[in-house]
């Protein structure tokens, strides 16, 4: 099979796509033939060498890939060659087979095309977690997502606005405002400059009762003063490259709750938590309420070019590498 490896870390041009022997799955894996895979920032990071883990080389990427199951290891139950499913192994989607163990397989619903399955799982489980679990956001309340046009701001613009919120967006170019606006968006404003902070607090009378970070930078030092009193101010990355600090004395005056949001964390503390999470995510996409915006789709020899344009902030929701 085909797979692409990182050997050094460094840009996706020095990844090489290498033909290796198919994989064997071990005891409770299977074997996936993957359709699609999904495209990741943090991919972007993994290859680069600036993201939180670093793989023993030669690694492979992508955490999520929805294909059919082709083998099955030792001890598998409930699974067989055939069946329709989503993996999330955490390494080694960017490869035309994968292993993954039979606890994070997720079953692809009736009627769900492999690339709108492998779009889900990491975007719409993180802005689940954050927005359902972390922040317990109410019907009526603001939120404001930071970078909607992006796949985790895509997600929790339809995910925001399910549970019931009345959302702002923020982007950087009159594209990407269309784009938030077209995902569900009651709002969308420029974050270019800071005029967005006075812009939230007109609309919402008393600012943001929660707040969907994944810049960091700036654009979380600047939220900090278009939060409502008793707000949570959600962080769920750093895009910007800087990671930023708060002065607790904000902090004490406004009552606010700074809360982490590390979704791929907690599922390896808490397992069945991705099962829980896409059957309600499921229920959604089944009654219409939510469906990723798949904008871009690379050929396999194309990912080093897929992963370029998610550097340079060139692709708006999500992503996906297609396998031949």
């Amino acid at each position: 099979m085909r797979t692409w490896q990182v050997i050094q870390f460094g840009e996706p041009d020095e990844m090489q796509l290498a033909e290796v022997p198919l994989p064997e799955p071990g005891e409770r894996e299977v074997r996936v033939r993957a359709h699609a895979a999904a495209l990741n920032f943090f991919d972007l990071l993994l290859v680069q060498g600036k993201y939180q883990s670093r793989p023993v080389f030669p690694f492979t990427a992508g955490a999520e890939a929805a294909g059919v199951i082709d083998a099955a290891g030792p001890g598998v139950a409930g699974y067989a060659a055939g069946d329709r499913v989503i993996a999330l192994p955490s390494l080694g989607c960017f490869a035309e087979y994968v292993t993954c163990p039979t606890a994070r397989l997720l079953r692809i619903p009736e009627g769900m095309d492999f690339e709108t399955a492998a779009a889900m799982p990491v975007v719409y489980q993180t802005s689940w977690f954050a927005l359902a679990d972390r922040a317990r956001i109410q019907p009526g309340e603001w939120l404001l997502v930071h970078a909607g046009a992006s796949g985790v701001g895509m997600s929790a613009i339809q995910i925001g606005k399910a549970l019931g919120a009345r959302v702002i967006a923020t982007a950087s170019s009159e594209a990407k405002l269309a784009f938030c606006l077209e995902q569900g968006a009651d709002h969308a404003l420029s974050y270019t400059g800071g005029a967005w902070v006075e812009a939230v607090k007109q609309i919402t009378g008393r600012g943001a009762h929660v707040i969907y970070d994944p810049v960091g930078g700036d654009v979380f030092d600047l939220s900090t003063r278009c939060i409502a009193s008793g707000g949570r101010l959600l962080v769920i990355g750093f895009t910007s490259g800087r990671i930023p600090s708060i002065q607790t004395n904000r902090v004490l005056l406004k009552n606010i709750a700074i809360v982490g949001a590390l979704w791929g964390n907690w599922t390896q503390q808490q397992p069945d938590y991705i099962h829980t999470a896409h059957d309600k995510l499921v229920q959604l996409w089944q009654a219409g309420r939510i469906c990723p915006a798949v904008t871009r789709r690379y050929a396999f020899e194309e990912l080093p070019q897929g992963l370029r344009d998610l550097g340079r902030r060139a692709a708006m929701g999500k992503s996906v590498l297609r396998m031949s």
